[in-house]
């Protein structure tokens, strides 16, 4: 039959039109998601203040109410904390009087109230503090958790003076006044929220739900800071999409058969809901009423029957369809209800209505599926995932009623989103324990909240701190300058000898020698009109040798160097050399450098006390290697000023953040107490690695760097250089770790062997877990008056970060929930924050110093850096630079990386020497 093919091909959305849907879909929800585009948006993507799904460890007794169609269900739920697969339930429903939906709304929050009350009395009134959350199914704009405004009522309420009110506090006062004051309501949730939350019980995270009933919903782990209404900026946020709306603004007319437009046309709400009309149970049995009606019309149907049963609204309930559709018993009880209507159908006229119903229902599941199709390819390009593997949390008449509806939901969404793996979760009780449930999140992570500020708070230091930090080093460089004090202070503040910085005028061939860490390097440098070349080589120094004798030490570095210059063909060349060597020397001369004290895992014997230049050529003279010319020794600090000085004139100071930390400056030749002279400037090496060393930052060591420095091979000493460089931020994070899977607030408390092993987690891990950076925060999210919030971190790609954290992790042989990812993330934030700042407060104190030897209003001065901490950390020189320009609002500084501070500045340190020597 023509007209009836006609009929189904209209209710039959072949795939490329699904891709469409999609798509606008899509689109749509984009649009609900910006703050510029939310008020005209048809998907209004409503953010549910719910940032987490439960991991099976929510524990305690809550209290929920909800109301529903004709009645209004209490229940005490009890969960045990485990996994949420038996959580003790005890409910009594109450029927609303009839009149109630389309009274007072203070009338119908007293009834809901009332039934708490009752509900509490069979309990035995029990007086302690009790959270109630509030199944409300109504489209509500949340600003918190507990805090949610009716937009507009539907399924027949219509309350007075409730659109535009906050209805968690409606019932609360409706609580008060029954004298529940130890009733809380901290939490409003709908019915798909609760879907997702009771599918993410039993191990199986669900982080999507979808409702399939009289009407149709679903909700979403969304990005946060995608979600631009909420102002929340960190983690992942439920987005409750509303979806019955998409379509009111036109985008799905080319979609709506003559039928669909009949049905709308019909409803106490037209042009409204569309999208819902199209797939929800409250209308199909409408749909296919219209359609029978139309085709018996046009006489494919009934031919000889009275049709006017079928103009009567309502008469085929959506029950009824799926009854029929059922492929044993179908065309039965088509017959049945079609002769209860009156009708005198033929064995064709059931099959073709069998038909019918069956285009309808399916067409409603592949609508459905379009829009969840929509959804996982949102999440997984958000999380910028190649294959995203996920969940859905499903209920609701359509689905429980209807195995094929379930099936076609997912065969389609496979064809629409085949980069997306999906099942789906039948849901149990989604809304009462889903509220439970929430609460009990919410709950849990306000508790661990709690845990992680108490544990983090003396890591987050104030603008007091840092200022405090700044006087100190200030008092201490005042210390190590004088002639008196130096010996007593934990600043050495000791004089390199360099008098001057580069000119432009150095012309010539140098070596430079750069010892400063695991890694040795010999160079040659040309000096030229325009321009510096270099040529360099890098060797290995083993850790046997670093802890062995100064005299293999030494010997080590001259076969080093007979081996660069051989590969370079300057065996027969006497070339000035400048030595680059990093660690804490009391320098007597240009040439002269005695070691203090070795860093860095360096421990070599019979070196301390004793002049390094005059340990490198006596090892060149036991290797008969008579070629070396050493004029300068210098350490990596004042090289890299020397190198940023060739580029700016305006660099006199040396900052290095790498595996350790230094700086160096020029300081005014009459403050210099340990130097004769009091003409010109000298650059001033700090050595500042060992401030605090004295016990003046007592009160910035944490528990957490006190167990790093008890486990290092010089404890008690370079204390600030343990806060700040490389070579400790991995550990002083690992502490902190241990720490929070002790307390259970990491990983579920489970037991982390690998975590123990030291040094397991590298810095490097916070350069790689910080990379993908966010802009500012907007915002902090609050529940139940806890901050339950996602800290103030934020990223511009949430998915490669996280990928970032697992894989870390997962390398550790950690199994980290999202959760736990975002946690850990945290925490290497903190630290390196906490070094930036640090460092920062001792970089204040230096131009400030220099600015008032200068009587200047303001200074102007740049900095030349080096460093893997300072190069590689995404946001460690951001940190720094923020802090310095607080604390030293009088200074305009300037940083300029160091391209080879240690290697070309050595070679220029040679250089100005030979300038300086020249007649």
């Amino acid at each position: 039959c023509p007209q009836v093919q006609r009929a189904l091909l209209a209710l039959t959305p072949p795939l490329e039109t699904l891709k469409v849907v999609k798509g606008r879909m899509l689109q749509a929800m984009r649009k609900g998601l910006s703050r510029q585009t939310h008020a005209q948006a048809s998907v209004r993507m409503l953010p549910t203040y719910i940032c987490s799904t439960p991991n099976g460890t929510e524990k305690g007794d809550y209290l929920v109410v909800e109301l529903c169609q004709s009645h209004v269900r209490t229940l005490w739920v009890t969960l045990l904390g485990d996994g949420n697969q038996s959580p003790q339930v005890m409910h009594e429903i109450f029927i609303m009087p009839a009149d109630i939906t389309q009274g007072k709304g203070e009338t119908l929050f007293d009834f809901i109230a009332q039934c708490v009350h009752q509900f509490l009395s069979v309990l035995g009134n029990p007086q302690r503090r009790l959270p109630l959350g509030f199944v409300f199914p109504f489209s509500c704009r949340q600003t918190g958790l507990d805090k949610a405004e009716l937009i507009s009522w539907a399924k027949g309420f219509s309350c007075s003076d409730v659109e535009g009110q906050d209805v968690v506090q409606l019932l609360q006062s409706a609580i008060n006044k029954q004298e529940l004051h130890h009733v809380d309501v901290i939490a409003l949730m709908n019915d798909t929220v609760g879907t997702m939350m009771t599918c993410s019980m039993g191990g199986k995270p669900c982080e999507v739900a979808l409702i399939m009933d009289k009407g149709t919903n679903a909700c979403f782990m969304a990005e946060a800071h995608q979600v631009e209404m909420a102002e929340e900026s960190s983690g992942r946020m439920c987005v409750n999409t509303e979806w019955g709306c998409f379509g009111d603004d036109g985008t799905l007319s080319d979609i709506m058969t003559p039928y669909d437009q009949r049905v709308d046309q019909e409803s106490s709400n037209p042009g409204q809901k569309r999208f819902e009309k199209l797939v929800g149970s409250l209308y199909l049995g409408e749909i296919v009423r219209h359609a029978l009606t139309a085709l018996a019309v046009e006489k494919a149907l009934f031919v000889g029957s009275n049709i006017t049963v079928l103009r009567s609204k309502d008469v085929l309930k959506t029950q009824q369809v799926l009854e029929i559709i059922d492929k044993e018993e179908g065309t039965a009880k088509a017959r049945k209800v079609l002769m209860a209507l009156g009708l005198q159908p033929s064995e064709q006229d059931c099959s073709r209505v069998q038909q019918i119903c069956r285009a309808v229902v399916s067409r409603a599941a592949a609508l459905s599926a379009a829009g969840l199709a929509a959804i996982l390819s949102h999440m997984r390009q958000s999380r910028e995932l190649k294959q995203l593997v996920v969940n859905v949390g499903v209920d609701g008449e359509l689905y429980r009623s209807h195995a094929r509806f379930g099936e076609i939901v997912q065969s389609v969404t496979g064809l629409l989103a085949p980069e997306c793996t999906v099942t789906l979760v039948p849901s149990v009780d989604s809304t009462g324990q889903g509220a439970a449930i929430v609460m009990a999140v919410a709950v849990r992570l306000a508790a661990q909240r709690r845990e992680v500020d108490q544990l983090l708070a003396p890591l987050r230091l104030s603008r007091t701190d840092l200022q405090r930090v700044q006087a100190l080093m200030r008092r201490e460089m005042e210390l190590g300058l004088g002639r008196e004090t130096n010996a007593n202070a934990s600043v050495r503040m000791l004089p390199t000898y360099v008098c001057g910085t580069p000119d432009g005028t150095e012309r010539g061939e140098f070596l430079a020698l750069d010892l400063g860490g695991t890694n040795f390097r010999v160079l040659v440098v040309h000096v030229e009109r325009d321009g510096i070349r270099m040529a360099s080589e890098i060797y290995v120094i083993p850790t046997t040798i670093m802890q062995g004798t100064g005299e293999a030490l030494f010997n080590h570095i001259v076969e080093c160097i007979m081996d660069f210059q051989l590969k370079q063909d300057l065996m027969e060349q006497v070339l000035p050399l400048g030595f680059t060597f990093s660690f804490p020397c009391q320098q007597l001369g240009l040439d002269k450098a005695v070691l203090l004290t070795w860093t860095k895992g360096f421990n070599a014997s019979d070196c301390v006390g004793q002049d390094v230049v005059q340990l490198l050529r006596d090892a060149a003279q036991r290797k008969q290697h008579f070629g070396l010319k050493v004029v300068a020794v210098v350490n990596d600090t004042v090289g890299t000023m020397m190198s940023c000085g060739y580029d700016d004139p305006k660099c006199e100071i040396g900052l290095i953040v790498g595996t350790g930390t230094n700086a160096c400056y020029m300081e005014e030749m009459r403050n210099v107490g340990t130097v004769e002279g009091d003409q010109g400037r000298m650059c001033i090496n700090m050595e500042w690695g060992a401030f605090g060393d004295n016990g003046c930052l007592d009160d910035i060591f944490t528990i957490f760097d006190q167990l790093v420095d008890e486990k290092t091979i010089n404890a008690g000493k370079q204390r600030f250089e343990k806060l700040i460089s490389g070579m400790y931020l991995g550990e002083i994070v690992r502490h902190i770790l241990l720490s929070l899977v002790e307390k259970q607030v990491l990983f579920c408390g489970k037991p982390c062997p690998k975590l123990q092993t030291r040094d397991i987690f590298k810095t490097k891990f916070l350069s790689t877990i910080e990379m993908v950076m966010p802009p500012p925060s907007r915002g902090m999210g609050t529940v139940i008056g806890m901050v339950v919030l996602m800290v103030p971190l934020v990223w511009g790609s949430d998915g490669l970060a996280l990928r970032q954290v697992r894989a870390i992790l997962q390398e550790l042989e950690l199994q980290a929930s999202f959760e736990d990812s975002m946690l850990v993330r945290e925490v290497c934030q903190t630290v390196s924050l906490r070094a930036a700042q640090l460092c920062a407060a001792g970089l204040a104190a230096v131009v400030e110093k220099m600015r008032e030897n200068r009587g200047l209003a303001q200074l102007a001065v740049t900095v030349g850096v080096d460093g893997t901490l300072y190069k590689m950390h995404p946001r460690f020189s951001q940190h720094l630079q923020q802090t310095l320009k607080d604390l030293a609002p009088n200074c305009s500084v300037t940083f300029l990386q160091s391209e080879d501070g240690s290697g070309k500045g050595a070679a220029l340190v040679a250089a100005v020497a030979c300038r300086g020597a020249e007649p």
